[in-house]
């Protein structure tokens, strides 16, 4: 939860180009800085999780969504009592070439490189899946 006891909803995508994922390191100036992570972010008020997934990648790669599928929810608690509801979802299908509009820098990884990088604590339970390579990842 929040300083205010809400739960803070967050999606992440799954972006796969030639058996490689996309993962995204964030700003050396912002919240948790340089740490690894799947696009995406936090759900606006009112809005559904596949819809602030498309707004989400449009704003920070450029791409415009045609096909995605949930593929993984979890709750993940913060050492700052932050609790985030993250649902990761694999995009099937999407337009337009991948741009870096946000990021610190991106990459296109290898699936077992990616426990390699310094990931976001709570992406870590999908890592660990991807990992043992458990269907539908």
């Amino acid at each position: 939860m929040d300083e205010n006891g809400v739960t803070i909803q967050v999606v992440a995508a799954l972006l796969y180009r030639e058996n490689r994922l996309l993962v995204c390191q964030r700003k050396e100036n912002g919240s948790f800085p340089l740490k690894w992570e799947f696009p995406g972010g936090k759900v606006e008020r009112g809005e559904g999780n596949l819809a602030a997934l498309c707004r989400e990648l449009r704003e920070e790669l450029g791409i415009e969504v045609l096909s995605a599928t949930e593929i993984f929810r979890h709750k993940h608690l913060y050492p700052d009592r932050t609790e985030v509801d993250l649902t990761f979802f694999r995009v099937d299908d999407y337009r337009a070439p991948v741009a870096n509009r946000v990021f610190q820098q991106i990459l296109w990884v290898e699936v077992q490189r990616l426990k390699e990088l310094d990931f976001l604590e709570g992406d870590l339970p999908l890592i660990e899946k991807l990992a043992r390579q458990e269907p539908g990842f």
